[in-house]
């Protein structure tokens, strides 16, 4: 089920324009939750974490490699 935070996140982008895409189960591990497309810009990877939950080291190591593979990719933590 998806989190408040992600349901959110998913309209703004949307708004913005981006093909939204939840990444539910893929072959990945630590992969972030949403992927975002938009005609003319980076693809950009959202990993969306509820104020109570932690960034995994896995996930910090996968937003490292996107990164360094050209993509975008960005942590977005919900307030208290």
């Amino acid at each position: 089920m998806a989190s408040k935070l992600q349901s959110k996140t998913i309209k703004e982008y949307q708004k913005k324009g981006y093909l939204v895409i939840n990444l539910i189960v893929t072959n990945l591990p630590g992969i972030p939750d949403l992927l975002c497309l938009k005609d003319g810009c980076k693809p950009l990877f959202i990993e969306c974490k509820e104020f109570n939950d932690t960034i995994k080291p896995l996930q910090l190591y996968r937003q490292k490699e996107l990164i360094s593979l050209g993509f975008e990719s960005i942590i977005i933590q919900a307030d208290k």
